[in-house]
């Protein structure tokens, strides 16, 4: 009788810890994933190191947009992290490291603390439009442009190898920094 009142209590906790991982996988492979940033193209946002939460569900009920912070797919078994800076329509264009989008100025509160390190008195975000760099007048439908926020050191949607971001290829959203500690942080 012992033996049977064991091997059944043995057989609810192999059911309750095989619920719980298939829990945690779904959790995992549906709706968030870490990722580890690598290099310094989303500096100050983010440090080489950092271990991110990526929102794989959240973009996929609401639209993405405009300065959403994306992992996507660059090639196979490559993700970039970077900044929306253009939405499907938009004309970019940086001039005197100035942001404008359809000929509206905007600003990047995100950049402030980089543009007042740079030493040289340069700019982070050298000129260019859209045409330029891509051959094209504005955003195409379902596809972003992307930046870095590390402009002088970033692989975006500036270099025609990257070119624009098809939506399909967009893993999610990063929304929070959990390591290390001392770099905790919700990003907006």
């Amino acid at each position: 009788m012992k033996k049977a009142k064991e091997k059944n209590e043995l057989l609810e906790w192999a059911k309750a810890i095989g619920i719980a991982i298939l829990f945690a996988c779904g959790i995992r492979f549906f709706l968030f994933t870490p990722i580890v940033v690598d290099g310094a193209s989303m500096m100050p946002t983010f440090e080489s190191g950092d271990r991110v939460v990526v929102d794989k569900i959240g973009p996929k009920l609401m639209e993405y947009e405009r300065f959403d912070v994306i992992v996507f797919e660059a090639k196979e078994d490559t993700n970039y992290i970077k900044r929306i800076i253009g939405i499907p329509g938009d004309r970019i264009a940086y001039e005197n490291d100035e942001l404008f989008i359809n000929g509206e100025r905007y600003e990047e509160p995100y950049l402030k603390e980089y543009k007042k390190a740079l030493i040289d008195n340069g700019t982070l975000t050298g000129d260019f439009t859209l045409e330029e760099n891509l051959g094209e007048l504005t955003v195409p439908d379902g596809y972003f442009f992307v930046l870095g926020d590390n402009r002088r050191y970033s692989t975006d949607s500036r270099d025609p190898r990257v070119g624009f971001v098809s939506k399909d290829k967009i893993l999610g959203t990063a929304k929070i920094v959990f390591l290390p500690l001392d770099n905790l942080k919700i990003i907006k």
